[in-house]
This record gives structure tokens, C-alpha cells and sequence, in this order.
């Protein structure tokens, strides 16, 4: 990790050259103020920031009002976004209220008027999340695109996305924050570990710092190699799509190798239908394309929402929900 100072900080943000004006996503948590005060530097005038309330605890007010001073004394325009992220039976507190708090960060832009809305939106994950990211895609097994963690820059909504703080730990950001005199607020289920984020944030990133001192850069490094790796992989699928088509035709993807067979069909599947296959349903699906050698033969796989059949001399996709 690079040393710490304001003028890499400062650095580092204007390195992703965000589009302005700009939004700061911001919790009143330790990485979002970092990120909100070098904003407000950087781009005065040029900030406002989002503070999405949760409803999940108690202290949420104060974080509101915490935000409210620090944005009052920095002289940004703050938006308070409040939704319900409780979760749904059989899904992650963790997932429920990402999804939440993504949705609510768009809804409070496109709620704007059109001459006061944000083009670019500021997440202040950093270094830490990012080693987070990619241990639990690890734990499952994950392809390139789990291993490649958290992108620097993508697009959604209509927004440039932005993390400017991959590159910087969590502790030496917290240090900057006290060097400066700046407050923050903990918020209290940062330390509950029945979520894994805060698992491996406690118990094994410490044990990693013992080990592998350097964890944070080279962690990122992999993940940069990964996302690298990705973006030929899609390449690769988008001129593999072009060859076989819209339908797939079956006999012109039987000419691929398995593995690009693979890799157009995920890729097909995601842009066309917005849905993925299990390694094993993808399996089951190469294995029935293999074997459509003759006019009668079916292909019938369920995956994601919807099954894939053989329509003529093509691979069709029946939408299930």
C-alpha cells in the first residue's frame, strides 16, 4: 500500500477522473468520510453526498445526524435516503441490504432535477473490502469474474461508478482521519461476527497481516490479473457471438472447443436474457449440445429463470418466471 498522506489521497481520487458534479456515497462510517473530505477539496462546489438510512438500528439516527454536521461544516448539499433493508426469508442480511442501499443511491440521483444531478457516483470501499471480496469468492468456488473482487470504475443507471480508494488500507485511512482531526461514527454491527465480511475483517486479516505483510497489494494485484483476464474472456465471447449468432446455431457452436462453447454461453446468456447457469447446468448444457447431432434430437435444460431448448437449428430461451 502506498504511504498515506493527503496528496496521495487526493491523488487517487482525481486519477479516476470523475465526471462532475459528483456523489459521495456516504455512511458517516471511517472510509466514506475520507472519501467525502477529499472530495469536498478537490471539487468544492462540485459535491453532494447521499447518507442511506437503513432502519436496521437504533443508532441510525445518529449516523443522520453526524452526516448532517459533517456536511453542514463542508458546505455539501446531503440527501437522506431511507429504506427497508430487512431481509427476505432465505437471503443474506448482508445481500438484502446492499441491494437496498445500491437502489436507494440511484433512486436519491434520479430524484434530482436534471441541472442538479450527480454524473459520477464515489464508494469508498478500499484495499481491505476489496481482500474481503476476494477470500469469499474463493470460499465458493468462483470463476474470473468472483475472483476479479470489486471493479475501479463501471457504469449503471445512467451513472459512472467510482472507487478511488481500492488502493489504501483500512487502518492507514482511519490514521489519516485522526492525523487530521476529522470525526467518524462506528457503526455497531461492524462487529458482529455472524456476518463473514466482519469474520475475515477481525479474525483472518490480522493473522494475513502476521503472515503476508504485503497481503493488501498483492490480494489486489491478483484481482487486477483476474479482471484482466475477464475482459479478454468477454472479448473473446463477443466475437465468438458474432460467428454463431442470434439464436446460437448448434452446429456452428459444435466447431468451438468446449471451453469457448462455455464461455459464449455465459456470455450469451447474461447480455440476452440476464441470467447465469450453475457449472453443473452449464455442464449438462455442453453435453446436450454435443450429442444434437440429428434432426430429432432435444436439447431441455432448466437454469436461472427460464430453460434452454432446441428451436429448429438454434439454442431458444423460454422465460419460466
Amino acid at each position: 500500500m502506498p504511504d498515506l498522506s493527503t496528496a496521495s489521497l487526493e491523488a487517487a481520487v482525481a486519477a479516476a477522473s470523475m465526471a462532475l458534479p459528483v456523489a459521495v456515497a456516504y455512511s458517516g462510517g471511517a472510509d466514506s468520510s475520507v472519501l467525502l473530505h477529499i472530495c469536498a477539496r478537490l471539487y468544492p462546489g462540485q459535491v453532494q453526498a447521499i447518507h442511506v438510512h437503513h432502519g436496521l438500528q437504533a443508532a441510525a439516527e445518529d449516523f443522520v445526524s453526524h452526516a448532517q454536521a459533517t456536511c453542514a461544516a463542508l458546505a455539501v448539499p446531503l440527501h437522506i435516503a431511507r429504506v427497508d433493508a430487512r431481509h427476505a426469508s432465505g437471503q443474506s442480511p448482508e445481500d438484502a441490504a446492499r441491494r437496498a442501499r445500491y437502489a436507494a443511491l440511484i433512486a436519491a440521483v434520479q430524484a434530482l432535477p436534471p441541472e442538479r444531478r450527480p454524473q459520477s457516483m464515489a464508494l469508498a470501499q478500499h484495499a481491505d473490502d476489496q481482500v474481503e471480496t476476494l477470500l469469499i469468492a474463493l470460499s465458493r468456488g468462483a470463476g474470473l469474474p468472483g475472483l476479479a473482487a470489486m471493479p475501479a470504475h463501471w457504469e449503471r443507471a445512467g451513472l459512472q461508478w467510482h472507487r478511488p480508494l481500492l488502493g489504501f488500507g483500512a487502518p492507514d485511512l482511519r490514521a489519516w482521519l485522526q492525523a487530521q482531526g476529522h470525526t467518524w461514527v462506528e457503526d455497531p454491527s461492524n462487529a458482529e461476527l455472524r456476518y463473514t465480511r466482519n469474520h475475515i475483517r477481525h479474525e483472518l486479516l490480522p493473522l494475513l497481516e502476521q503472515i503476508f505483510p504485503q497481503f493488501r497489494t498483492t490480494f489486489t494485484r491478483s484481482s487486477a490479473h483476474a479482471a484482466e483476464a475477464q475482459t479478454l474472456l468477454q472479448e473473446l465471447a463477443q466475437q465468438d457471438l458474432q460467428q454463431i449468432g442470434l439464436p446460437p446455431a448448434i452446429k456452428t457452436l459444435q466447431t468451438l472447443s468446449r471451453a469457448r462453447q462455455a464461455n459464449v454461453l455465459r456470455y450469451w446468456l447474461q447480455q440476452a436474457h440476464s441470467t447465469q447457469a450453475s457449472q453443473a447446468q452449464l455442464h449438462e448444457l455442453l453435453r446436450q449440445v454435443a450429442t444434437c447431432t440429428t434432426r430429432g434430437h432435444r436439447i431441455d435444460i432448466k437454469l436461472g429463470h427460464g430453460k434452454i431448448v432446441r428451436d429448429g437449428l438454434h439454442l431458444g430461451f423460454i422465460r419460466l418466471i
